[in-house]
């Protein structure tokens, strides 16, 4: 709504505009607004595991389908020509997803909200088994995918399954820290092709982070901020280089009434950021790796 000669609504506007005067003289923080916590409902967390759910059928229904092993080369024409070609030029390919249920609806999680991304990239001159060795050596992750990979630990380690550790600091207008544990199974179909799936077991929220007082909030009572983490990861390796499709689904709590100018670009925003770093990052690792060793 607005008011005369297109000005934004009074109250909102002088709201923000106090808040903003409050940032600027340090009387008040954005973190400070952001952090009234909320609870994981277990209605949340139900919904949540179904879209998993059906989403994981939907993947293995089209692994099944031969040719069209990464998401973009089941995508219809002119995606499907246009943009393998555009990975293979430098391009990072993004697009957003929705998995319906049997009757075509989305699902949605009350009180939360799921954040569903896939993307591409293409390394050329690398081998698949050498980019099974960057994304398999977790203990060196905090080198590769910093910032947001503050530290990074292997667990545990049995033949194709990994238990590891992140700490994850993600930064827009506000800060938060989180430690979280995931499990990873790898799956290897043959000489060229490789998937893995990544599921988040435990997300705990720090309060003064790196800091002698700092503590962890009560797992499912935080900011919300991220709840779950599904990561869904599949290697190609063709046309001289391999192709890493990484498909992502994160669950966070809903945008609060009143605080979305300030709340909304953090949980929107992040997860398709999150991708696109990790996406270039692994791309730009293994770059590097392979010039160092023809150098």
């Amino acid at each position: 709504m607005t008011g005369p000669m297109g000005a934004p609504n009074s109250k909102k506007a002088r709201t923000h505009r106090v808040l903003a005067l409050l940032f600027a003289l340090g009387m008040c923080s954005p973190q400070a607004l952001a952090d009234p916590d909320v609870d994981l409902t277990p209605q949340t967390l139900q919904a949540f595991d179904r879209y998993v759910q059906v989403t994981e059928r939907r993947n293995d229904t089209d692994l099944a389908r031969p040719g069209t092993f990464l998401h973009i080369e089941a995508l219809p024409e002119p995606g499907r020509s246009e943009a393998p070609a555009s990975v293979r030029k430098g391009e990072i390919y993004m697009e957003q997803l929705r998995t319906p249920d049997s009757s075509g609806r989305v699902i949605e999680a009350p009180g939360g909200l799921i954040h569903h991304w896939v993307g591409a990239v293409f390394i050329p001159g690398v081998a698949l088994r050498k980019v099974l060795d960057l994304v398999e050596d977790y203990d060196h992750h905090e080198n590769v995918y910093k910032p947001e990979v503050v530290r990074s630990r292997l667990l545990k380690h049995e033949g194709n399954d990994y238990k590891i550790y992140y700490r994850l600091r993600k930064k827009k207008v506000i800060t938060v820290t989180l430690n979280t544990e995931h499990d990873v199974q790898y799956f290897s179909l043959d000489a060229t092709h490789c998937r893995s799936r990544s599921v988040s077991t435990r997300i705990a929220e720090v309060v003064d982070a790196d800091q002698r007082g700092e503590r962890e909030k009560p797992v499912g009572h935080d900011s919300g901020f991220l709840w779950r983490m599904n990561s869904y990861w599949r290697f190609e390796e063709k046309d001289q280089g391999v192709y890493v499709e990484v498909e992502s689904i994160s669950l966070t709590r809903d945008i609060p009434t009143g605080l979305g100018w300030l709340i909304r670009p953090f949980i929107t925003g992040i997860p398709r950021e999150s991708l696109l770093m990790t996406l270039g990052s692994t791309r730009s690792a293994l770059a590097a790796s392979s010039h160092a060793g023809t150098s």
